[in-house]
């Protein structure tokens, strides 16, 4: 772990306010080995929790997270495989679900197997759910699910819908994250499953991934290699950004406080910005000779031109807030990187 993502670890354990709560308990964490859920384990076990977390790699887990130990436990599962029933090896009290796809190129080549994999996942841990006595249980959910709005002029919430093309194979991830949630909301209002949903903003921050492909982690790149930004698109894409440990402390708000059977927008309104203007931000903050430079090209598998003015009011009257703004969540993001590949 490098000294931005130790130090970020540390401040989630001050400034979270609900940790005392999940002192003991057991968090079953599915995806543990990506981004958010990598972090969301070391952030429970900063805070006195214990993890099982669900991994496809084994090897891949102890480089990731370490050992095993009395507070880390391991359970091997593939939620894109017909692995048989999901059952952690230990009871627990929580689930966290991030098991998903992440990339767009993936949407587009393996669009059959983002809907499986989203679909029975979900399917998988809500029977699950069903059988055990859960507190709580969180579906991790996305921003895409709002789909093509055009319209900033008044913040989305909850129940807002915007249009997404079933005929695209892009929309494969957009839609499975539909039915997800879709399905979420049936299991709580006809079984009485204690299941959330948390829709995420873009998430970043330290500890992605040197080597990552999305848009955030290409403009850190280009300031880490001084090299100019370079956009595939107009970048008219508008949307909200949350840091990684804004989303971690804010799904656990939802995991404590939310109603079932609910969604809720985790979101920074204070991020909202269009691609271009945030490379044009990067190189006029980070980036002391570089600049952007727009090449159109086709097939890359972004999403569709859309302006998600995510509004978090819903999150907020929980209690939580965010505490990270754009430029801090870049300065992190850049560090981050820098220390992980000088170390490589």
């Amino acid at each position: 772990m490098n000294k931005v993502l130790e130090n970020d670890i540390k401040a989630f354990k001050t400034h979270f306010e609900l940790g005392s709560s999940l002192v003991g308990t057991t968090v079953c964490v599915t995806g543990a080995t990506g981004l958010l859920g990598s972090l969301a384990v070391k952030c429970l076990l900063s805070i006195g929790a214990k993890v099982v977390a669900v991994v496809r790699d084994m090897a891949k887990a102890g480089r990731v997270l370490g050992a095993e130990s009395d507070q880390l436990r391991y359970y091997v599962y593939d939620f894109s495989a017909d692995n048989g029933a999901f059952m952690p090896p230990v009871a627990v009290d929580y689930v966290l679900h991030f098991a998903a796809p992440t990339a767009s190129k993936y949407f587009v080549d393996k669009p059959v197997e983002t809907i499986d994999t989203v679909y029975r996942g979900t399917k998988a841990v809500l029977s699950y759910a069903m059988e055990q006595p859960l507190k709580s249980l969180v579906f991790a959910s996305t921003l895409e699910i709002y789909g093509t709005i055009t319209d900033d002029s008044t913040p989305i919430t909850e129940e807002v819908q915007g249009y997404i093309d079933p005929m695209s194979v892009r929309s494969s991830y957009p839609m499975a994250k539909r039915l997800a949630e879709t399905l979420c909301h049936s299991y709580a209002k006809e079984h009485g499953c204690p299941v959330k949903i948390a829709r995420l903003a873009q998430v970043f921050g330290a500890g992605v991934a040197p080597d990552d492909t999305r848009v955030f982690a290409q403009f850190a790149r280009c300031v880490i290699q001084n090299q100019d930004i370079t956009l595939h698109t107009k970048g008219d894409l508008c949307r909200c950004y949350c840091y990684t440990m804004d989303a971690i402390s804010g799904i656990l708000y939802v995991m404590l406080k939310g109603t079932a059977g609910e969604a809720y927008n985790v979101s920074n309104r204070e991020t909202y910005i269009s691609i271009r203007e945030m490379a044009e931000m990067v190189c006029r903050e980070f980036g002391s000779s570089i600049r952007t430079v727009v090449r159109l090209q086709g097939g890359m598998g972004y999403s569709p031109t859309t302006k998600l003015l995510l509004s978090a009011a819903k999150l907020e009257a929980l209690g939580w807030k965010p505490r990270y703004d754009l430029h801090e969540m870049y300065d992190r993001l850049i560090g981050s990187m820098r220390e992980t590949t000088a170390a490589l």
